[in-house]
């Protein structure tokens, strides 16, 4: 339960960060690629050395953590880009509902078991998830599918493999670490390379306050991904209830903390929103006993 409970409030922190990036003018870019560098060091100094030794090619998971890594950085700037171009409903929705995903792939690769109560949740979460996320004062013109889709298929195929790759080869609590921070490390080399080349372009230019906000970033991030790693590998619950319920709680915390902290409106759609997401987790997280 803690871990479930510390990733759900390092997602929310990361959250309130993004929020607030447009008042300070900050290159989502920039503070991105920032934002991984600080997961490495963090990573490290977390686990009390350098991981990045010539041995560490042999372990199995290796490849998996370089795909990984170039998944990270291409669905976290996705979903800025689509919540640029289609607005913040369209792409907070595309996001959470890629939870039905890693639950199919859950039920086929693991024999994970889909009761009625299980299926009632997950059904539940997607008029859920559109509700609360509803956002008044949106340009509501008809939008592409492209893009949102992408990040559905996305988001929830990344899902998919971290699951995949705690099942088969994180077994312990040191593996899972070092697998974090070359998941970092790889988006962070892929995102130094593209910030060079626009850099060099003169697409960009370069300030230290998008450094300041990759830090402010960066220290939550890590630790989102690693207690999400030591969650799956807890067996607190089956893999097709732990990432909906996680996704879902996500969700309302964000809902109520935006309410609270940036004083959005509360209209009738998001609280029926919040009050169906917490029957689906319900639903969810007791469709196994």
């Amino acid at each position: 339960m803690f871990y479930l409970l510390i990733t759900i409030f390092l997602n929310v922190v990361i959250s309130v960060i993004f929020k607030v990036f447009p008042k300070y003018n900050i290159d989502t870019l920039q503070a991105i690629v920032a934002n991984y560098v600080v997961c490495v060091i963090t990573g490290s100094l977390f686990i009390g050395h350098i991981p990045f030794t010539a041995s560490v090619v042999h372990e199995n998971w290796f490849p998996w953590a370089l795909l990984m890594g170039a998944g990270f950085i291409s669905i976290f700037n996705l979903l800025a880009y689509c919540t640029r171009i289609d607005g913040i409903t369209t792409s907070i929705i595309a996001n959470k509902l890629s939870l039905v995903i890693p639950v199919i792939f859950s039920v086929f690769l693991y024999g994970d078991q889909m009761g009625i109560s299980k299926i009632a949740g997950i059904a539940l979460a997607f008029p859920a998830v559109y509700l609360t996320t509803r956002v008044m004062g949106e340009d509501h013109k008809p939008q592409g599918l492209f893009w949102p889709l992408l990040l559905f298929i996305g988001g929830g195929l990344l899902d998919t493999l971290m699951k995949y790759v705690q099942f088969h080869f994180l077994t312990s609590a040191d593996s899972q670490a070092v697998y974090s921070i070359f998941c970092f490390a790889t988006a962070g080399t892929i995102g130094i390379i593209l910030v060079t080349t626009l850099f060099l372009l003169k697409k960009i230019t370069f300030q230290w306050r998008n450094i300041a906000a990759g830090i402010c970033i960066g220290i939550p991030n890590y630790f989102s991904i690693y207690f999400l790693i030591r969650m799956l590998n807890s067996n607190f619950l089956q893999s097709s209830a732990a990432i909906p319920i996680l996704n879902i709680g996500i969700l309302v915390a964000s809902a109520l903390t935006a309410l609270l902290l940036f004083r959005e409106k509360a209209n009738i759609l998001r609280i029926t929103g919040l009050i169906l997401s917490v029957i689906a987790i319900l639903l969810i997280a007791f469709g196994d006993k």
